[in-house]
């Protein structure tokens, strides 16, 4: 693995579940975090605490709103001076059946997971253009690739972000930027294991790997995306799901 010590990464919704282990694995390879996150000030304070061996800054913000990412954006530019890696993790869900789900609750979702995945990219992409260098990574979802009932609002939202990968991807691959997806499946986190004993058995019986992921197991692909030696790999969308979709 090659050195990435010293580089800067923006992680939102960087200091809870998937978010947080990928903000850890990025710190272990030495890299300066810029955390995004939207509440819990403790456990973004914690995870500053307990790594003082890199420099860990806070920015907490609303990613559904344009000048609100603009904002924290220019704070982590202010703060760190650039922005060699984006991930975009923060994401919601409300999930309600298509004929029962309110337009408030489809715009709240899309507004979260689709349009602040591109203002936070819009926001950095410049920097990283002028620089010739930089990583975007998108976290996707499993429901993006296959869909599920109840989530038609969650199910668009990261099937965008894949359309917005791959065209992001053809825009700056010239300049020696990739923009890559994740696409996680059923993931050991707090709104996994909120799901009723009965139905999260249930769908740990569909997984041909017969257990939940880890949030570990995501941020090392994560990892893997955003390593300057991985400068060959664009627009390309990686499932961790345990074969549950194929």
């Amino acid at each position: 693995m090659s050195n990435m010590a010293g580089q800067v990464a923006l992680v939102t919704g960087g200091a809870r579940g998937i978010g947080l282990a990928i903000s850890q694995r990025l710190i272990r390879r030495g890299m300066n975090v810029a955390v995004g996150y939207s509440r819990d000030d403790a456990a973004a304070d914690r995870l500053r605490q307990e790594h003082p061996e890199v420099t860990i800054t806070l920015h907490q913000g609303n990613i559904a709103k344009a000048d609100d990412c603009a904002r924290v954006v220019d704070e982590v530019l202010e703060t760190h001076g650039r922005v060699d890696v984006l991930v975009n993790n923060a994401g919601v869900t409300v999930d309600k059946t298509a004929r029962r789900m309110t337009a408030e609750e489809w715009d709240h979702v899309i507004h979260i997971n689709l349009n602040g995945a591109f203002y936070m990219s819009s926001g950095v992409v410049q920097g990283m253009l002028d620089r010739g260098s930089g990583r975007i990574i998108n976290i996707s979802s499993v429901i993006g690739e296959k869909g599920n009932i109840g989530q038609a609002n969650y199910a668009s939202a990261k099937a965008g972000l894949f359309g917005l990968t791959k065209s992001l991807a053809l825009e700056t691959a010239r300049k020696g930027i990739t923009v890559n997806a994740v696409a996680p499946g059923f993931i050991e986190t707090e709104m996994v294991k909120a799901v009723p004993a009965e139905i999260l058995a249930g769908i740990v019986e569909q997984i041909p790997l017969s257990r939940l992921g880890t949030p570990d197991e995501v941020a090392r692909v994560v990892e893997f995306l955003a390593d300057p030696e991985s400068g060959y790999i664009t627009g390309a969308v990686y499932s961790i799901n345990g074969g549950l979709y194929m």
